[in-house]
């Protein structure tokens, strides 16, 4: 099945929850609660993974997400959608909710993001020199009274 308008990506997730589509790097995000659990690209399906859920996955003969980028191949913790499972959407609720776990484990794994910095610099005290004693005209320095 192919996924290429986040209406139809909606519509595949509304067995599990109500999803948020967002369109990035040539395809889509699927999001929950702010969390990013699954990906279309080229109009193929991808779910998050993790030690918990490669297994199973994998089982079904699933293959995680390459691509290539600067002469490599880079892979991410996405694993494609096993094709039964557009036709069984309790199943498919099930991996749904498995890789929206795998993105909670992985945010809980993540330190949080500090506040962006500032630009501006630190501001340091700097003291000043004391004032130099007053001298006379012959370079002499006057007697305080």
């Amino acid at each position: 099945m192919a996924l290429d308008d986040p209406e139809a990506i909606r519509e595949l997730f509304s067995t599990f929850r109500h999803v948020s589509v967002r369109r990035m790097f040539g395809g889509h995000g699927v999001f929950l609660d702010g969390l990013m659990f699954a990906l279309e690209a080229d109009g193929e399906m991808y779910l998050k993974a993790d030690e918990h859920t490669i297994p199973k996955l994998a089982a079904e003969k699933s293959e995680p997400f390459v691509y290539k980028a600067k002469g490599r191949e880079i892979s991410l913790s996405y694993w494609k959608l096993p094709e039964r499972l557009y036709d069984e959407p309790d199943e498919f609720a099930a991996f749904a909710r498995d890789a929206f776990e795998a993105a909670r484990r992985a945010a809980a794994g993540k330190p949080k993001r500090s506040p962006k910095k500032s630009n501006k610099k630190a501001s340091t005290k700097i003291k000043k020199a004391p004032k130099p004693e007053p001298k006379t005209k012959n370079g002499r320095k006057k007697k305080r009274r």
